[in-house]
């Protein structure tokens, strides 16, 4: 499933062709995708014009000038490609061709500058949901997530905080989407590895008994912004079915240090560790028993 950093390039890809524009058609050829679309979705959208387009945690969030705001999730394959030529798509560097059967091309959105955004999703795990923005808040699907990992309040004290005296082990607490938002897997394996902490290691060890914030929290925190901030540049991570609007692969996959290097040998100075997995949790995890304590 697409995590933070390929929902942000995404958004990235989006924003030219939707800020600013008007929504003069919107086509949505089946009835349900994940969820069934509200009866009234066409109607909310065609005409309106697009204010803003922004991100909360894996969520795409398209402001409209009626106060609505389209929620759009990609879902396990979803991919949205944006057309303004003749042949219908825009090939970059690192092009790929898509799912060519049209018949997983559920919704489009025809704009007034002239370019259509289609949404592909062959397995139909994607959803879109208008909700008024005042009651944003109140949406089950917002309800209850936490602090964006590249937004200015999240930091070593907050997380500390969340964690301090939690049971869970430390990967468990950063999956959680109530302690972070936005956060999966691959990122969290190779935050982990980064911060030279153990995913076994106690979620509670972020905070020391009388409360205080440990340099565990502080390596961390860092950790998780730069490899998040490394994997929106790269385009995030193509492994299976993510593309950039522009149809390029994202290249992050090339600077994993961990996740998916089963076998290989430590990246980490001086260290002769070797990467294992595991099952935790139901995920497969990615780490060097060696240097992460």
């Amino acid at each position: 499933m697409p995590e933070l950093p390929e929902v942000e390039t995404v958004r990235r890809g989006l924003q030219p062709a939707m800020e600013g524009a008007r929504i003069t058609k919107a086509e949505v050829r089946r009835k349900d995708l994940r969820f069934p679309f509200q009866k009234d979705f066409v109607a909310r959208l065609e005409g309106q014009r697009v204010i803003g387009l922004g991100r909360r945690a894996k969520y795409l969030i398209a402001d409209l000038a009626s106060g609505d705001v389209l929620l759009m999730h990609l879902g396990m394959s979803g991919s949205f490609r944006v057309i303004n030529d003749e042949n219908g798509h825009m090939p970059g560097r690192f092009h790929h061709a898509r799912n060519e059967d049209r018949a997983h091309d559920h919704v489009i959105f025809h704009m007034s500058s002239g370019t259509a955004i289609v949404f592909n999703d062959p397995r139909r795990f994607g959803y879109m949901k208008i909700v008024a923005r005042e009651r944003i808040e109140e949406e089950p699907l917002m309800k209850g997530l936490g602090p964006e990992p590249l937004g200015n309040e999240f930091d070593a004290d907050m997380l500390a905080r969340a964690c301090a005296n939690r049971k869970t082990s430390l990967k468990a607490a950063l999956l959680d989407q109530r302690v972070v938002a936005g956060l999966g897997n691959i990122y969290v394996c190779e935050a982990l590895f980064r911060a030279h902490l153990s995913p076994r290691r106690l979620a509670a060890t972020l905070a020391t008994k009388k409360g205080e914030t440990t340099d565990h929290a502080r390596r961390l925190v860092e950790a998780i912004h730069d490899v998040l901030n490394q994997a929106i540049k790269a385009g995030g991570s193509s492994l299976r079915d993510h593309r950039q609007t522009t149809g390029e692969l994202g290249y992050f996959q090339h600077s994993f240090q961990v996740y998916d290097r089963e076998g290989e040998k430590c990246h980490t100075k001086g260290c002769d560790g070797i990467v294992r997995r595991f099952n935790q949790n139901g995920r497969s995890t990615f780490w060097c028993p060696k240097c992460q304590k």
